[in-house]
């Protein structure tokens, strides 16, 4: 068995894959978030080692399997956060999640410092307050006292790659969400080191996805339930992990991934990135591959808020059956995803969400197809984005998320991106990849086309509706129109 742990923001979970690619069970175990004030998100890092205790023990339970089966590890997790430890490696403080919005200033000195474009120039992206680098800069400043006892710092998923093994490390698909690391030279960069004072022995060595980090010590075996000594991967930050997860590997295929957020991510064969620093661009999973990626900060996450809010009591299939009803554009009602501000295309966390064209020929069915076409029409921004950085349109788009299980969601989606979308099985795509990458480093996959064949399962294709493309022409220019008007 190879066993892919990740530590979300909400749950850890922890993935048995069989010799033949074969998901045998999956364990879970939530956690809880702090929000000590407004735009702060915290958590304890010490909840993600109990969660990922019991769900390493749930899963060994569900797949009815001994732990001695487990042949090696590999760690995926919420990129971005920042856990400082001191010289015993005791934690500082609660860890800082990539969701926490407290260091905008910080970003903006980080600008100052560098100007835009040898920021982009250096690490391939701007500074987001998400971002780790200006979430040590704001300790810097407003917790001194913390700051100075920093020895080192690690991404949440590395802290439990810690308590496995006892050593610091991390993998460089992660390490890019850091703004600490050369995109080019796929290690950290002394440029970015120096114009920002971090000390350089601060940071954990950097590998590849598939690179052995570690064994299980006996104390984390005990803990754990796990064999002493296996081997631990360096595994990959989520998405690029979800993106091996579906087979997205290649610079033909690209992924679409729609939870909480949305993401389209495209791998390359070389480091690819936006002058103005628009999109993301990270070191892939595997060596030798980088990808860009543009994130929506509300995809399935717009869906949840409408249904929680107007309508409740509401089963999300009925408002599908309803929006089915309605034809493309909605009857010229537009809907603006910018619940929680925008990262891709506007990287404006005051951006805010808004439905206009509305009447009172317009009910309900109105409002929900405006909400499925308004992300569909933010994920098209992200692609045009990765268009203008010079990429080829993909041959196909590996789909997964919530929103996959909606038919006519799938189908607005095909249409207005003008790509054939391709389903995935799996409902945990990160956990699979990095049980996929425990399977390649220890030998027992030659490569990720191997591994992909034997794991990746795809649904139904998806083409997109030649009758319905067009539909969205007018309407996709009213939504392009929006945020301008409301930001004057």
């Amino acid at each position: 068995m190879f066993l892919g742990i990740d530590v979300s923001t909400t749950a850890t979970k922890a993935l048995l894959l069989d010799p033949s690619g074969k998901v045998a069970a999956i364990g879970k175990a939530s956690h809880t978030l702090q929000t000590p004030r407004a735009g702060w998100s915290e958590q304890d890092p010490e909840q993600w080692w109990h969660a990922t205790q019991h769900a390493i023990q749930q899963a060994i339970e569900k797949a009815g399997c001994k732990a001695t089966d487990i042949h090696s590890l590999g760690l995926t997790g919420q990129m971005h956060g920042l856990v400082a430890l001191d010289r015993e490696h005791r934690l500082i403080r609660p860890a800082i999640l990539w969701n926490d919005g407290r260091s905008e200033a910080e970003c903006q000195e980080i600008r100052s410092a560098l100007g835009l474009e040898g920021l982009v120039q250096h690490t391939g992206n701007d500074a987001y307050a998400g971002f780790t680098a200006p979430k040590l800069l704001w300790m810097r400043k407003h917790e001194p006292h913390h700051y100075d006892r920093i020895a080192h710092i690690l991404l949440p998923k590395d802290y439990i790659r810690l308590r496995l093994t006892g050593e610091r490390a991390t993998d460089r698909a992660g390490a890019g969400g850091t703004l600490l690391l050369d995109l080019e030279s796929r290690d950290w960069s002394s440029a970015m080191l120096r114009a920002l004072d971090i000390p350089a022995e601060w940071l954990p060595p950097t590998h590849e996805g598939t690179d052995i980090t570690g064994r299980v010590s006996a104390d984390a075996a005990q803990a754990a339930g796990l064999p002493e000594g296996i081997p631990v991967m360096a595994g990959a930050g989520d998405q690029a992990a979800q993106a091996t997860g579906v087979g997205a590997t290649n610079i033909h295929t690209f992924a679409l991934t729609i939870g909480t957020s949305g993401v389209v991510f495209a791998p390359t064969a070389s480091p690819v990135f936006d002058p103005k620093g628009r999109i993301h661009a990270f070191p892939h999973a595997l060596p030798g591959l980088w990808h860009v990626m543009g994130v929506m900060l509300s995809a399935a996450g717009s869906l949840q808020w409408y249904r929680d809010t107007f309508t409740p009591e509401t089963r999300f299939d009925a408002l599908m059956n309803e929006a089915a009803t309605v034809p493309p554009g909605a009857d010229g009602v537009t809907f603006l995803p910018y619940l929680s501000g925008e990262r891709t295309p506007h990287a404006n966390p005051s951006a805010r969400g808004a439905f206009t064209g509305l009447s009172l020929a317009h009910g309900r069915g109105h409002l929900t197809r405006a909400v499925l076409e308004g992300v569909a029409f933010g994920l098209k921004d992200n692609l045009s984005l990765l268009a203008e950085a010079g990429l080829p349109p993909p041959a196909e788009l590996r789909a997964s998320g919530g929103a996959m299980q909606s038919p006519l969601w799938r189908q607005v989606l095909a249409n207005v991106l003008e790509v054939p979308l391709v389903t995935t099985s799996t409902t945990e795509g990160a956990a699979m990849g990095v049980a996929m990458l425990a399977g390649m480093g220890t030998g027992h996959w030659a490569d990720v086309a191997e591994v992909s064949g034997a794991a990746v399962r795809t649904g139904p294709v998806i083409e997109p509706n030649p009758n319905r493309v067009d539909a969205y022409d007018d309407s996709y220019q009213r939504f392009r129109a929006l945020y301008p008007a409301l930001n004057a």
